[in-house]
């Protein structure tokens, strides 16, 4: 199907919205009113800036506050509207949104509304032009789809129909079955958004806090099914007022709008990108530093061993059980030292999951290579992270690992097992994004949104991951954009004794965060331990958390650069991540860093 955006869904200037929605591969816009008033171009040059980028000006909008209102004030609204109709002609739009009043002179007669929006249309008929009428949420007097569609049903004007919107619909808590009675030639338009489930006024949250597909908690997919069986053929046209999205560089996240529709469409079973090929686990996380000597004798301590080295780049491989680090010095200084820069994913079919993350536009890397390596697809998270798709010790796919010569083995007496999660700092602009990207381009499950307090605001959170939990990954957003401890990525490492790997660490000159007292004087109470078992983990610095499934005890080393390492142990089934004892940690990091500077 057709896609496009409402331009009021993207920051900048009108060309650069424009621009952006052309390179994302829409194939429309929606003209905001306030864009078109606050460009210097011409209506005319507008229209061939746009048939330039290969986009339709599907439509113009919003016309506010037209219907039910005493006959001298609709005889000005007619005169507003031949104007704007002239508008359009010129801007090369056929269809213009008009909204449910909100008015303090608007009457609550459907009589009076339907017989002044057909003559609305009857104008507009006059200049080629088709109006879709629009329930808002907080109408004056018409705030629901179908009050909206009775009123254009008793108009029975041809030009005149109704537009949908996803948010004014399911905001309200409106049920979209009734939308398969509506003849889908009747519907003129569509607007699609997601909102996360707030408790707050409407209209605030529909000014600041709407989403794209997939981003939110609304079905939208189910409310698409319903249009989809009246026959409805327009465009799938994004509408979202966002306050990150209005600061955010337009074209990462009209990439990301287009992404949305491309997934929503999946999932009504109208579009078929290449299936997901979910990875099974991490084969590898990769840090870039500048100096690999105070990485290497951290990795030392928690019992890795420098097992390879590559044969044609400065890259080590450092490896406990199936846990594998790679230590990169070849890439330039970056301005944070040391930091998490790949991830690989163990993936069933590589190819696969490299032609999915392309059909659903995630950027494919360029990777430089000597004849003789592993052919390894990667495309960028949104965060910058570069993942690679790979198959370890397979022998009917290019292996990663034959890259490297052996240099040692690892231990046989391994406390780490495998990589337990990742933890990703996400730039405050792109955390939905890359929800969606994670879980569409992935194919991983993505669960409830948390807030964790940090000392100097809240720390947003969303974890995604596969069913089996063979891959985890944390995603968060900072409430301090210019401290560095909300900035940090982590690497848990998984380990079936957590104070026996938390001592062997220690004794090995390894440094734990300190956890305050207080903590544990709140954990007695909390919780019963067996005697000596609290005392042991305040020593140590474990931390403890449980939830229905099972138990969980962690710790955390200091920072190198942007990366610390948390030593993980999950018994019975534990499923989350710590995430009670997070202000502790956040806490006790910014305490380290204030002490010691790092």
């Amino acid at each position: 199907m057709r896609t496009s955006i409402a331009t009021v869904s993207l920051s900048g200037s009108l060309t650069e919205k424009l621009t952006a929605a052309s390179r994302a591969g829409f194939d429309g816009v929606e003209i905001f009113e306030n864009d078109l008033l606050a460009s210097p171009l011409t209506p005319e040059e507008i229209r061939a800036r746009c048939a330039d980028l290969g986009l339709t000006v599907d439509l113009y909008q919003p016309m506010r506050d037209i219907e039910a209102v005493p006959e001298e004030e609709f005889a000005r609204n007619l005169r507003r509207a031949r104007h704007k109709f002239e508008l359009m002609g010129r801007l090369g739009a056929d269809t213009v949104l008009v909204c449910s009043s909100v008015s303090p002179l608007a009457v609550d007669d459907d009589a009076l509304a339907a017989e002044q929006l057909a003559r609305l249309a009857a104008l507009a008929q006059d200049f080629g032009i088709r109006v879709a009428y629009e329930a808002l949420a907080w109408g004056r007097h018409v705030s629901t789809y179908d009050h909206a569609w009775h009123i254009v049903e008793t108009a029975g004007h041809p030009a005149l129909g109704t537009c949908l919107d996803s948010f004014h619909i399911l905001s309200r808590g409106s049920d979209p079955k009734g939308i398969a009675d509506i003849p889908g030639e009747k519907i003129f338009f569509l607007q699609l958004a997601d909102a996360p489930l707030l408790a707050m006024d409407v209209l605030q949250w529909s000014r600041h806090h709407r989403c794209f597909p997939g981003q939110g908690g609304f079905d939208v997919a189910g409310l698409l099914t319903q249009v989809l069986r009246t026959g409805y053929d327009g465009p799938l046209s994004l509408e979202v007022f966002n306050d990150v999205f209005r600061q955010a560089e337009a074209g990462p996240t009209a990439v990301d709008a287009r992404r949305s529709l491309l997934v929503l469409q999946e999932t009504v079973g109208v579009a078929a990108p290449p299936a997901p090929a979910v990875p099974t686990q991490v084969a590898f996380a990769e840090l870039v530093t500048p100096d690999a000597d105070p990485l290497a004798a951290l990795l030392g301590a928690l019992g890795f061993t420098r097992t390879a080295r590559h044969r044609s780049k400065p890259v080590d491989l450092w490896q406990q059980g199936e846990a594998r680090i790679l230590v990169n010095t070849g890439t330039a200084v970056r301005r944070d030292g040391t930091q998490l820069a790949a991830i690989g994913l163990e993936s069933p079919d590589p190819s696969a999951a490299a032609r999915r993350a392309e059909a659903l536009l995630a950027p494919v890397l360029p990777r430089r290579r000597a004849p003789e390596d592993a052919p390894l697809d990667a495309v960028a998270a949104p965060d910058g992270t570069e993942l690679f798709f790979c198959a370890t010790d397979r022998a009917d796919l290019p292996n990663w690992r034959a890259d490297f010569e052996d240099t040692e083995h690892p231990s046989a007496a391994a406390e780490v097992s495998r990589i337990d999660h990742l933890a990703l700092t996400q730039p405050w602009h792109h955390f939905d994004e890359a929800a969606l990207f994670h879980r569409s381009v992935l194919g991983l499950h993505a669960q409830e949104s948390v807030d964790v307090a940090d000392p100097y605001g809240l720390l947003r959170s969303r974890a995604v991951t596969t069913p089996d939990g063979g891959v985890r990954i944390a995603l968060s957003v900072g409430a301090a954009p210019t401290d560095d401890t909300v900035h940090a990525q982590h690497i848990a490492l998984a380990t079936d004794d957590v104070v026996a790997a938390a001592r062997r660490f220690t004794e090995a000159g390894g440094r734990l965060l300190p956890i305050p007292a207080n903590y544990y004087d709140d954990l007695a109470a909390r919780f019963e331990f067996a005697a000596g078992e609290l005392e042991t983990y305040r020593e140590l610095g474990i931390l403890y958390d449980r939830d229905a499934h099972g138990e969980f005890r962690h710790c955390y080393t200091r920072t190198v650069g942007r990366v610390f390492f948390e030593l993980a142990q999950r018994d019975g089934g534990y499923r989350g991540y710590g995430a009670q004892n997070a202000p502790v940690r956040l806490a006790a990091q910014h305490a380290l860093k204030r002490l010691t500077g790092g």
